[in-house]
């Protein structure tokens, strides 16, 4: 099996504008992915995503470096890196949020690239690759539900 680069694609029965806002703002973030975001969404923001209560010891913080910010086309960063590392080629994951108009919604297509370039042996390469291929099974189709309320509550 290649362990390269990771995709998903979605329908969203909602503008990209909306869908953007959405993949591109920590208070947005918290509602669908990770438990707490804490970013700019500016490209070079330094920030995290956090797995767990940010309190909590056992909570998984990870650093993150926002990348591309092209509302309402595109949004992308890097993360899995050292936090006392600057995100690059190499020693971090590039996650990419690409949107297209769709009808009356919007496609969005998530791909996760950079395992082979991190350097890891085999077994923890196969072993990220299925984690965070599990991970983005299990977040992706949150977006639509959570987006459907957001546009109900407005």
């Amino acid at each position: 099996m290649e362990y390269g680069t990771i995709e998903r694609e979605i329908h969203i029965d909602a503008a990209p504008e909306i869908v953007f806002e959405v993949i591109s703002t920590p208070q947005h973030l918290r509602e669908w992915w990770p438990d707490d975001a804490a970013f700019d969404p500016v490209p070079g923001a330094v920030g995290d995503v956090v797995f767990g209560d940010r309190a909590d010891p056992e909570a998984t913080i990870v650093p993150m470096t926002v990348i591309e910010v092209d509302p309402p086309r595109r949004f992308s960063f890097r993360w899995v890196h050292g936090a006392d590392e600057i995100a690059a080629a190499g020693n971090s994951l590039l996650v990419t949020f690409e949107l297209s108009p769709a009808g009356s919604g919007t496609a969005l297509r998530m791909t996760e690239a950079g395992f082979r370039e991190m350097g890891w042996e085999a077994a923890v390469l196969e072993q990220q690759y299925q984690e965070h291929g599990q991970g983005w099974d299990h977040y992706i189709p949150r977006l639509p539900e959570y987006i459907a309320r957001l546009v109900a509550s407005r």
